[in-house]
């Protein structure tokens, strides 16, 4: 019985690695806006660290970039001609 040639096909296509590239770039700035902050001296208080950049615009990036890393992982690949 002659084998059978298979086509490997890759699991993900061009375009979804490009938008699990950017969940990942979104994520990481997401991350690099939360940190920062602290204090150096624990008896004084320091506010910026309830700064709305950290309260509100970092957690929708990094939201947002999860949300990116799911649309790319469930998006099926184009059907073409074999």
């Amino acid at each position: 019985m002659p084998k059978q040639k298979t086509k490997k096909a890759f699991l993900f296509e061009k375009r979804n690695y490009f938008f699990l590239g950017l969940s990942i770039s979104i994520i990481a700035l997401g991350f690099i806006l939360m940190s920062g902050g602290g204090s150096d001296n624990t008896e004084v208080f320091n506010p910026e660290i309830y700064s709305i950049r950290r309260i509100r615009v970092a957690p929708t990036l990094v939201l947002l970039g999860f949300g990116i890393a799911i649309y790319a992982i469930l998006t099926q690949q184009k059907k073409g001609n074999d």
